[in-house]
């Protein structure tokens, strides 16, 4: 797949977990996805989103930085979202906090196979701290 095609795959990626069409995100994950080096299979993924989004309603994924080369897709993403239930350890404070997210994807035929990670937690974490 090419850069473009790579790019604006992600992008409807992304706008399947903004509208919560939760059926239809299996169509952009291998059956097994390897997130932050755990292996788990697409349903244990999909799951785990729909948590993140339970606990932070408002949750809305946004590209702050788009870089793709090969099968790798490397973004910032920029959220400003209201936890109303725990988030990163820390109980949720009716405070909105914004953060952003560094994250890495390795793709297979167009489906995500691997995710990295990292949460800016010190922003989140001087936001939420009572």
């Amino acid at each position: 797949m090419d850069q473009d095609r790579l790019a604006e795959r992600y992008r409807r990626y992304l706008d399947c977990l903004n509208e919560r069409r939760w059926d239809d995100l299996a169509g952009f994950l291998e059956a097994s996805v390897v997130y932050n080096g755990v292996p788990g299979s697409a349903a244990e993924y999909r799951d785990a989103r729909i948590d993140e989004v339970e606990r932070i309603p408002d949750l809305r994924f946004v590209i702050g930085l788009l870089v793709v080369q090969g099968d790798h897709v490397g973004a910032r993403l920029d959220f400003r979202c209201t936890p109303v239930g725990e988030f990163l350890g820390f109980p949720p404070t009716g405070r909105t906090v914004a953060f952003s997210e560094n994250v890495f994807y390795l793709f297979r035929e167009g489906r995500i196979a691997e995710v990295w990670s990292v949460i800016d937690r010190e922003a989140v974490r001087r936001q939420m701290a009572p």
